[in-house]
């Protein structure tokens, strides 16, 4: 089931299949030695941040379409309390933000679009919890992984230097090995984080547009005539 290489050795030059060779992953990663450690770890670290950060974002991202139009038809009619009222009954960062523009009633323009501004920054801040960690994940594994890889090939330049006349491939293959299995280990997790990263980015930043048009929205309507 885990099997990642599969070899076939043959002796004669016919062709005949004399033995076969199999490597599963969890053989090759063991291979890496313990570098191979905290790149996994770093793996895990990178798909609880994603899978996390997703779907708070996606919760986030959730907007009633007739959250606003409950907020207008208060507004326009006066009821500041039920507007008010409204926002604090609803989990969503626009009824925060619209709550703290509501509070700033009877103020300049620009301090009610300020308040909301500086809510709406703050809640962003919150969505963008753990991006600066997958961000160095992205960068740190593959450094380790070529980290493993100059071990590696130390212990195998030193094996050859003991070894003296009687050098064997197999006193080689343990350094080799790690030099190879940690490179492609860094280098995958690397990958995976730098596009859940620039994934979750792009979430953060649709967000951040819905939240400027709702505050435009809101920010229009007081500006409208009584």
């Amino acid at each position: 089931m885990f099997t990642l290489f599969q070899i076939n050795l043959a002796d004669n030059a016919a062709g005949e299949k004399t033995g076969e060779l199999t490597l599963s992953f969890i053989d090759l990663a063991l291979k890496g030695g313990w570098i191979m450690i905290p790149i996994a770890l770093l793996s895990v670290i990178a798909v609880y941040i994603f899978f996390e950060r997703y779907f708070t974002i996606k919760s986030a991202a959730h907007e009633d379409s007739n959250f606003m139009n409950s907020i207008k038809e208060y507004i326009l009619e006066g009821k500041i309390d039920s507007a008010t009222a409204l926002c604090k009954s609803t989990n969503s960062i626009v009824a925060r933000m619209i709550e703290k523009g509501i509070s700033r009633l009877g103020r300049s323009l620009s301090d009610v679009n300020a308040a909301i501004e500086n809510v709406g920054k703050l809640e962003i801040s919150k969505l963008e919890k753990g991006l600066p960690t997958m961000a160095t994940i992205a960068g740190g594994a593959p450094m380790i992984g070529f980290l493993g890889t100059v071990i590696g090939m130390i212990q195998a330049f030193y094996n050859m230097s003991a070894a003296g006349n009687n050098i064997d491939i197999g006193l080689l293959s343990s350094g080799i090995y790690t030099a190879m299995v940690t490179t492609v280990a860094g280098l995958v997790v690397g990958i995976i984080a730098y596009f859940a990263y620039n994934i979750l980015v792009a979430r953060v930043e649709k967000v951040v547009n819905k939240l400027e048009g709702t505050t435009t929205e809101f920010m229009d309507l007081l500006n409208e005539p009584v």
